[in-house]
């Protein structure tokens, strides 16, 4: 996939695009950036759909300066669609990259005809924190396979363990490893934004109980950093949603499960119904 550049809003944001479909926009992780997404889950998706990956600004292979607020990350993603030509996306986002769907379909809910939710967490204040070791890993600078495994991977399982061994050597074949966020700064950025998330001040919770807008959740059974219980006291309360949960994975299970994951998604942008149109 050849990395591009494009105007948003003043700044010049790096994407890459490939295959031929509806489009698929992905919305990264904390310190994600394009070159960290299994490259088997991207091109899985990519033989079916018009895929599209990014960096936010500040990021990886991108200029300007990361949004103060959650509502200036989602004008970034409906600026960038803009720019491309698209004006009707299924948008999916994992961890962090899951509240900036979030923001972006509840803010412009005219862009998003579907939205798919990898290891993340529903607005507002949920129950169960995050796990300490959450933090110990995914602070340091530059992340082990075995910081991995325990921020993405299910540690007890030998099958998630050798998954990530797998998913580690398809991503690092390729890699600018220096471009990955990785100072206290470009961290704060990520977690101010996330604690405006939390605060949730626009009412985003609310408007997630309310769209009609049909949404996938990817979750696994454990997540270090967004627990799915989380979302369990939400599931009958939306009123167009779906949520699959794997055993004995963690917090990326699109990299434990890649085709999987992918023909899930696949499956649900080709056949899930908004309900208003009933």
């Amino acid at each position: 996939m050849k990395t591009e550049t494009i105007e948003v809003n003043g700044m010049l944001l790096a994407y890459r695009r490939t295959g031929e479909g509806q489009p698929l926009l992905l919305c990264n992780r904390f310190r994600g950036t394009l070159d960290t997404w299994d490259p088997l889950f991207l091109s899985t998706l990519s033989k079916e759909l018009d895929m599209i990956i990014f960096d936010y600004p500040e990021v990886g292979y991108s200029g300007g300066m990361f949004p103060e607020d959650i509502i200036g990350l989602a004008t970034v993603v409906n600026g960038l669609c803009t720019a491309l030509g698209l004006s009707s996306i299924t948008l999916a986002g994992w961890s962090f990259g899951g509240y900036v769907a979030q923001a972006v379909a509840f803010k412009f809910p005219e862009l998003v005809h579907k939205l798919i939710l990898i290891g993340t967490n529903p607005p507002g204040e949920n129950p169960i924190p995050l796990e300490p070791i959450f933090l110990e890993k995914a602070l340091i600078p530059v992340n082990s396979l075995e910081d991995e495994q325990i921020l993405f991977f299910e540690p007890e399982s030998e099958f998630s363990i050798a998954t990530s061994i797998a998913s580690h050597e398809r991503i690092y074949a390729s890699i600018e490893a220096e471009r990955i966020p990785s100072t206290m700064e470009a961290f704060n950025k990520y977690f101010s934004v996330g604690a405006g998330f939390k605060e949730d001040k626009y009412g985003f919770r609310e408007k997630l109980l309310t769209t009609t807008i049909p949404v996938l959740i990817l979750h696994g059974d454990h997540d270090v950093s967004f627990a799915v219980e989380n979302w369990f006291q939400l599931l009958r309360k939306l009123k167009n949603g779906q949520m699959i949960i794997y055993t004995k994975a963690g917090h990326a299970p699109q990299h434990q499960l890649p085709e999987l994951s992918a023909s899930y998604i696949l499956n649900f942008i080709l056949h899930s119904v908004n309900i208003e149109s009933y």
